[in-house]
């Protein structure tokens, strides 16, 4: 599969990531004959939304995304089918997942104040 396609779960995940989304792997190794290929965890912690994509190569199933958080802020059996993660963040703003307090490169939580003052000084 080529790189930097929405149904890589690298490239999903760094462009959530890039967002401002906490985002985690949780599974990859699904059977070549089921159409899983990858889940994803969007804010673990604090919203936990569970993201899997299908992905038969085909349109209209290739980029189909499942979303799941037992219903408490996403309808459940929730699908989007897109190539664009703009098209991700927008539903999940719609549902009131929202990004914060994350570093937007690599996925840490960002120093406090104290730490970021004695680094600085050195």
């Amino acid at each position: 599969m080529p790189k930097n396609k929405i149904t890589t779960q690298s490239y999903f995940i760094k462009k959530l990531r890039d967002s401002g989304y906490y985002t985690d792997r949780v599974y990859s190794r699904y059977n070549d004959d089921d159409p899983r290929k990858w889940t994803v965890v969007i804010n673990p912690g604090t919203d936990s939304v569970f993201v899997t994509c299908r992905d038969n190569g085909e349109w209209p199933y290739r980029g189909l995304y499942e979303f799941g958080d037992n219903g408490l802020k996403i309808p459940r059996g929730y699908h989007i089918n897109t190539e664009s993660t703009e098209v991700v963040t927008k539903h999940l703003h719609e549902f009131n997942v929202l990004p914060g307090g994350i570093n937007n490169n690599d996925g840490t939580e960002q120093q406090s104040q104290k730490k970021a003052e004695r680094t600085t000084k050195g």
